[in-house]
């Protein structure tokens, strides 16, 4: 999850604001636990844990070096629809879900380079993009309105033949979908009776990861280790990558030290990302995630699962998840008070 170097013609940076280090550490590998359950392997690193090679006969000091899992069949066969995903992504105007297409995206929202952008502008950002590309007809993208995902707004989004209900749900029609939460964990700062809660959501095989970060400082978490949450830093930049050559590196593309943050530095405001192949899935993402979700210490959830559509709640115009301007939620009362403070809700996107 990197930035690359990229030129946009006849646009000059603003006076953007300057962002500050934090004290951020890289990952060292024990035992910890990222989205989707499923335990971090260990990225061996002259900046992470590593195992050292064996002393030479010469006795030279002995080398740290990256311990790199042996290429499989299925490896290789995977490939090329690994290279195909990332050129998706590429740094050019006509890549699906590159940067300069959710650029030209934002401008329906008032946005443009070099603004801020806030979790939830993304995920409707992200929404549309998905919506307006050919190349992912089979992936849906659902934004929760409120704090609120409508059963029946997802099953209309993703069901591709309602007139036919099969018995078995994995064999109905029907898009994969990517369900995206924007909630707030908290006034100025970070709610503690949150963390837990949090935690069992990033165990959970259907959480993707999390939209966050500090404030003018956008992070993306994708697991924990104690009280440490472990995340990947959009910022670092490096060289473009020219993904219509054929066999471009994918070096770039991946990390292999993520880095770790106190759970107390987390910006309250992001958006919570889960993913449901089918019908089945879906139905089993409800379950696991209301469960997570009770094991919250406040009175009221994160966020919730309710039967039926959002417009029987009276958000016409906002369930469907197809158009209309973009939702920015801000909280009510205090938070919201000036309109020359900037909210802390607001990210470093681009």
């Amino acid at each position: 999850m990197t930035d690359k170097i990229i030129a946009f013609p006849n646009w000059a940076w603003p006076d953007a604001q300057q962002l500050t280090d934090v004290d951020f550490e890289v990952f060292r590998p024990r035992s910890p636990v990222r989205a989707g359950g499923v335990p971090i392997p260990s990225f061996g690193s002259l900046r992470g844990s590593s195992t050292p090679e064996k002393l030479p006969a010469s006795g030279q000091a002995p080398r740290y070096c990256q311990r790199r899992r042996p290429e499989s069949a299925k490896d290789r066969q995977a490939e090329p629809i690994h290279s195909k995903l990332i050129t998706w992504f590429g740094d050019q105007p006509s890549a699906p879900f590159g940067v300069h297409q959710l650029v030209e995206i934002g401008k329906s929202s008032g946005k443009k380079a070099g603004d801020w952008y806030g979790p939830s502008i993304v995920a409707h950002i992200l929404r549309k993009a998905v919506a307006k590309t050919s190349v992912a007809q089979t992936l849906a993208v659902y934004v929760a309105q409120d704090c609120t995902v409508y059963k029946e707004d997802v099953v209309r989004l993703c069901d591709l033949s309602p007139s036919q209900r099969p018995a078995d749900p994995s064999n109905q029609a029907w898009k994969s979908v990517v369900i995206l939460v924007p909630v707030r964990l908290g006034g100025e700062a970070l709610n503690p009776s949150y963390i837990e809660c949090v935690k069992n959501i990033l165990k959970l095989d259907c959480c993707i990861g999390v939209i966050g970060g500090k404030p003018k400082h956008s992070l993306y978490f994708i697991g924990f280790q104690d009280e440490q949450l472990l995340y990947l830093d959009p910022h670092f930049c490096q060289p473009v990558v020219d993904v219509a050559q054929a066999d471009f590196s994918l070096e770039s593309f991946h990390c292999s030290s993520p880095k770790k943050m106190p759970f107390s530095r987390m910006d309250p405001s992001c958006t919570i990302g889960f993913y449901a192949k089918n019908k089945k899935d879906f139905e089993s993402l409800c379950s696991a995630v209301s469960m997570a979700l009770s094991s919250s210490k406040e009175k009221y959830p994160i966020f919730t699962f309710v039967e039926g559509q959002g417009q029987d709640y009276g958000l016409e115009g906002h369930s469907s998840n197809h158009g209309g301007p973009l939702a920015h939620i801000l909280p009510p009362g205090p938070l919201s008070r000036s309109n020359n403070r900037r909210s802390s809700e607001e990210f470093v996107f681009l």
